[in-house]
């Protein structure tokens, strides 16, 4: 539309016989600058044609270097960052389960025991690099939280990436208190056995218990096997309760205060960042003989809605993510078999009655007496048959041969390579928060 106007204007304006030569050049830029300021008045600028910067480079760049009168036009910049995107979602327990060979799942159903002092670091090690994904600290050790943080830092760094897939390492030990404390020397405190601990307040124990978990992480220990929730019915039983009231593990003589007090210190150790482990479900307050030195221990009176299991089941309503089987008969309950090969104990007490969907491991079963009828392979594959999630085992020359049988018979056992699987999962799932 301009082009137009300036066309017929010029031609009119070009005639002679108008007007004199300098008038015509200056009515002619007049004209030109007119219709410019016409087409454009009002208007935004297009922004698609407007042209793009580079990038690369800035106003500022473009400023003249030191020493230099003229500026420079082509200086580059550092790139602007790009926008930071998310990061990508964690994998879930069954993505990282997906992930996994066999031999790493079986792997991850095993905590084998580590001396406390180091000195069987090399054969542990070994075990850690042929999947086994979990280790508890043995025995006795005076040596103090750092030396004890040095001793899972190597043992963690010996670790071929093969062996568990980058998969975090339980590192748990027992840490009772009393006669039952592994760790002690510089930054351990002392810790009063459990009937002691229950003269405190539930809050001071939870606060107590917080400072010994602390230590335990500083450490380098992620799961203490603690605390005792098993009742022993009264002080003058206490002597003859051989693993628990003899050595005042028991928390009170009757389920309130044990609940309430054992399951104070579960908490403080969670306020520190430490797992609990509840045990010995579903109790060995009643028995007389202690299953670590003794073969054909019962328990005769606990039965599958006994009022002494109510401290168990406060810790699972609570969230505690572990229990601990006990290695007893419970005539009342299953008495065909002891409690790690019970589905009765495992499947329906605490999946079922008591809803606990966290991990199931085992009291000792390698050098407990209670189980020398067995052969290793056959304990370890009873427990995961029969609905357990991770063998303890205090003797590491039995677990290759535990592992394999394990691994053969799920290699060839359809429901029973369910049942590792199942296992493999809740393991996982408690490793990732879930």
């Amino acid at each position: 539309m301009g082009n137009d106007r300036i066309d017929k204007a010029m031609i009119h304006l070009l005639k002679p016989s108008k007007i004199p030569l300098l008038i015509l050049t200056a009515l002619v830029a007049a004209l030109f600058a007119g219709v410019a300021r016409s087409d454009t008045a009002g208007q935004t600028p297009d922004p698609v044609a407007a042209p793009t910067p580079d990038p690369t480079y800035s106003a500022s760049a473009m400023a003249a270097p030191s020493g230099s009168s003229a500026p420079s036009d082509r200086t580059p910049i550092a790139p602007a960052k790009p926008h930071e995107l998310p990061p990508p979602p964690r994998p879930t327990p069954e993505q990282r389960l997906a992930a996994l060979t066999l031999e790493q799942r079986v792997g991850q159903l095993f905590m084998v025991a580590a001396k406390a002092d180091g000195s069987d670091a090399g054969p542990v090690s070994g075990l850690l690099n042929d999947h086994v994904g979990n280790i508890y600290l043995a025995g006795r050790s005076q040596a103090g939280v750092a030396a004890t943080a040095s001793l899972v830092a190597e043992l963690k760094a010996d670790i071929s990436p093969a062996a568990t897939r980058g998969l975090p390492l339980f590192v748990a030990t027992d840490q009772e208190g009393g006669s039952v404390q592994v760790l002690r020397g510089p930054g351990f405190l002392p810790i009063p056995a459990a009937l002691d601990q229950a003269k405190s307040s539930p809050e001071q124990l939870r606060a107590d218990a917080r400072s010994w978990g602390s230590q335990l992480l500083q450490a380098g220990v992620n799961v203490d096997l603690a605390p005792v929730l098993d009742t022993v019915p009264s002080a003058e039983f206490a002597p003859s309760n051989k693993p628990i009231g003899a050595f005042q593990r028991e928390y009170g003589y009757t389920p309130a205060a044990v609940s309430e007090q054992g399951n104070a210190m579960a908490a403080g150790l969670r306020d520190a960042g430490v797992a609990p482990v509840v045990k010995h479900f579903p109790g060995m307050g009643r028995v007389n003989l202690n299953t670590d030195v003794s073969a054909n221990v019962h328990d005769t009176e606990t039965t599958r809605s006994d009022p002494y299991l109510a401290p168990f089941h406060a810790a699972i309503a609570g969230g505690v993510r572990w229990v601990m089987v006990s290695n007893a008969y419970y005539d009342k309950i299953d008495p065909d078999h002891v409690a790690p090969f019970s589905p009765i104990i495992m499947r329906t007490m605490l999946r079922t009655d008591a809803g606990f969907t966290g991990i199931i491991v085992s009291d000792d079963l390698c050098d407990a007496v209670q189980l020398s009828a067995w052969s290793m392979g056959d304990r370890a594959t009873n427990f995961i048959g029969a609905g357990g999630t991770m063998v303890l085992c205090a003797n590491t020359a039995a677990v290759p041969v535990m592992y394999a049988q394990v691994l053969q018979r799920a290699k060839t056992d359809p429901d029973f390579r369910k049942a590792v699987d199942a296992a493999a999962l809740t393991v996982l799932e408690v490793k990732t928060g879930k």
